[in-house]
């Protein structure tokens, strides 16, 4: 059974940094482009950032310059380094990523964790 899990969400005030880790586990035997995707009260899942397995990245323009993303392959993690937060970053942050698993090809997420930013 593959999953993702998330970890590394709180609550940090504005201008602080917190840092989220994804780790994929089960039956893996490879991983394909991972992402970040955050979804807002009342708004739609929006992409953060993505990472491929060979270390291309790009960004959404609202946290370009804020937000790092980078993979261990060696571990199967995806983190997500967040600086200078600010409230408009609150939300519930999903990692993401294609996992073959045996004869099977799926795309797989995190449930999810809370990002809280106040002001």
């Amino acid at each position: 059974q593959v999953q993702l899990v998330e970890s590394g969400g709180g609550l940090v005030q504005a201008g602080g940094s917190l840092r989220l880790s994804c780790v994929a586990s089960g039956s893996i035997f490879s991983i394909g482009t991972m992402g970040w995707y955050r979804q807002a009260p009342g708004k739609q899942r929006d992409l953060v950032a993505r990472i491929t397995n060979i270390g291309a990245t790009n960004y959404a323009d609202s946290v370009k310059g804020r937000f790092t993303i980078s993979r261990d392959s060696a571990k199967n993690t995806v983190y997500l380094q967040m600086n200078n937060l600010k409230p408009e970053d609150t939300a519930v942050y999903y990692c993401t990523a294609p996992i073959v698993s045996g004869p099977h090809y799926s795309e797989y997420w995190g449930q999810g964790t809370q990002v809280t930013v106040s002001s």
